[in-house]
């Protein structure tokens, strides 16, 4: 079956919770970190979801499987900075746990939909 939209991508949709559970653990960081290490690790979830969206506008191929590469450097951000999070004292470990379980699954989401995308017709990843 083709996929004819992003919105159809189960790797997008997860990427969107992501966006929100990202969102959920970092409103207990300090208010001083809003514009700091808050705002990057936000800025880094948002991302994931873009770029997955971005990329499968673009079509099959090189520059899907591009941006896909770029969500997924993003998830791993995402990662880090839960663990900064986490060591600096803003947020306890089992806070992390939703958060890190979806970047794990999304990094498999994401591996999966690369190499399909790299073995795909033009007819499989886009909507045209």
């Amino acid at each position: 079956m083709a996929v004819l939209h992003y919105r159809e991508l189960v790797a997008w949709q997860k990427g969107m919770d992501l966006v929100e559970a990202v969102d959920r653990l970092t409103q207990s960081f300090p208010k001083d970190e809003m514009y700091g290490l808050t705002n990057q690790v936000r800025r880094a979830a948002v991302s994931v979801p873009s770029n997955i969206a971005e990329g499968q506008g673009r079509g099959v191929g090189g520059e899907f499987a591009h941006h896909l590469r770029i969500a997924n450097g993003s998830r791993q951000e995402i990662e880090t900075q839960i663990l900064i999070g986490h060591r600096l004292g803003y947020v306890e470990s089992a806070e992390c746990d939703p958060a890190r379980s979806l970047c794990q699954e999304v990094g498999r989401l994401l591996t999966g939909l690369r190499r399909s995308v790299a073995g795909s017709r033009p007819s499989l990843a886009t909507g045209n």
